[in-house]
């Protein structure tokens, strides 16, 4: 029974497991094994899974003797849990920290469109009074 967790915070190998699944689609341990960098054990990659599964990041189902899994959450949910705790970890959770550290490093990067998506979005967020 697959027990879902309000924890979604992925640990690094947590997090390259289900970018294979979300590029891949679906995979067996041993396919998510042989994609991982500096791999661990088979029965780790397992452990992982079975950890991600009580998160309710991952699913499986049986297919020809053995266990297939895919992602649960949606790939924009899981960039957003993943840009959270980044803001959490880094910045103190504070989006303005992580703003001015994305613009200080790549504003000469943004394209004029870019800059009035931003423009109308921080726009927006004053009438909504956030």
């Amino acid at each position: 029974m697959m027990v879902k967790n309000q924890h979604t915070h992925l640990s690094r190998r947590e997090r390259q497991i289900l970018d294979i699944l979300f590029r891949r689609g679906k995979a067996t341990a041993a396919e998510i094994l042989a994609d991982l960098p500096d791999p661990p054990g088979y029965s780790a990659v397992r452990a992982h899974l079975r950890t991600m599964e009580q998160k309710g990041q991952v699913s499986h189902r049986a297919e020809d003797l053995r266990y297939v899994y895919m992602p649960a959450v949606r790939p924009e949910k899981a960039m957003r849990g993943a840009l959270r705790h980044l803001v959490e970890t880094f910045f103190g959770g504070s989006p303005t920290q992580a703003m001015v550290a994305l613009l200080d490093t790549h504003s000469a990067q943004l394209s004029g469109q870019d800059l009035q998506k931003l423009s109308r979005m921080i726009e927006n967020a004053r009438k909504d009074g956030r």
